[in-house]
């Protein structure tokens, strides 16, 4: 007999990053024990880098090999009709205690050409930020391929870039195209398709231990790049024992939920659910299971769930395929 679905968690896949800290440790209680660990993948089909079961009959079970098993019953009939046996989303935390390089994600049609891969559309939730932490997010007035690459060339990039001063709950939202950086300071939860392209712009000519600069992807940037001005900043509610829509785009849709003692949760198994507990802690119920959460914790719902109870006092992130 094949066991019975429940809330899953999966062991995180911890990065080093010559940008990275250790505040993934420190405030989200991630098992790190490097002073640089910049990522802490939550959830992934990444090749190289897939998600295993952390929690109860399926411990050590990788995510692709459940999909594999029971796609309906994992994805959800719409989002398997949609992406076949592909997980579509990959999220992840993130810890910058340096400025990250400068850098843009290709879209779909540029990365299935180039990479045969997903583009990379993306949110960032702020978690934590130092003081006058900041992002670096698109043009500040429209630009041009011409403009970009003299400023590039004089090293004087950053002067034409759009900087914003980040605090804690504020959403960012980054389209393919939109050339960005996280900086120092910033600990953010981030949403994406499930791609890894990366081109990277400019690295403040940063060199790591043995010297080395990391490599650029000038030329291929040239063409995934939106010159124009963009608005990247989400503004949304925060009532309470309610799904307040944050993100609501083709690739998925992020709610907010504070939480607040008892809610009771109905869905219609044609997406799976994620909640990431952002602050605080809450349990999922749900036919004889019952497990707690805390602050930094990722769950993946699968969609056959279809009704459940979240009780307890949280902020969290709800995600799912609309």
């Amino acid at each position: 007999m094949e066991p019975k679905m429940y809330p899953l968690q999966f062991e995180p896949i911890l990065k080093e990053r010559i940008w990275g800290g250790e505040k993934l440790k420190t405030i989200l209680n991630k098992p790190i024990t490097s002073k640089i660990t910049g990522e802490s993948w939550e959830l992934s089909t990444v090749e190289g880098d897939v998600s295993i079961v952390a929690n109860g009959e399926l411990k050590g079970k990788s995510l692709m090999e459940l999909i594999d098993e029971s796609p309906n019953e994992i994805l959800g009939t719409e989002v398997y009709k949609r992406f076949g046996k592909q997980f579509p989303l990959l999220f992840k935390y993130l810890d910058a205690r340096e400025d990250l390089s400068i850098q843009v994600h290709p879209n779909d049609k540029l990365a299935k050409e180039r990479h045969n891969s997903f583009g990379k559309t993306e949110m960032w939730y702020v978690t934590q930020a130092d003081a006058d932490a900041r992002i670096i997010v698109g043009f500040k007035e429209d630009s041009s391929k011409e403009e970009y690459v003299k400023h590039l060339n004089d090293k004087s990039l950053v002067s034409i870039l759009d900087t914003v001063k980040a605090k804690p709950g504020d959403v960012f939202f980054l389209e393919t195209g939109t050339v960005h950086a996280i900086g120092a300071g910033l600990v953010v939860a981030e949403i994406q398709q499930t791609s890894d392209i990366t081109y990277r712009l400019y690295d403040f000519d940063r060199k790591d231990a043995q010297g080395n600069t990391r490599e650029l992807h000038v030329d291929l940037a040239l063409d995934a790049i939106n010159y124009d001005k963009v608005d990247t900043q989400k503004r949304y509610e925060t009532k309470t024992n309610t799904s307040n829509v944050v993100v609501d785009c083709p690739y998925f849709t992020t709610n907010f939920l504070p939480l607040e003692n008892k809610l009771e949760v109905s869905k219609s198994g044609a997406s799976f659910t994620v909640y990431m507990c952002i602050e605080g802690s809450f349990e999922i119920e749900y036919s004889g299971f019952k497990q707690t959460y805390i602050k930094g914790d990722t769950i993946l719902v699968p969609a056959e769930i279809n009704a459940f109870i979240l009780n307890g006092n949280a902020s969290i992130l709800e995600i799912y395929i609309s």
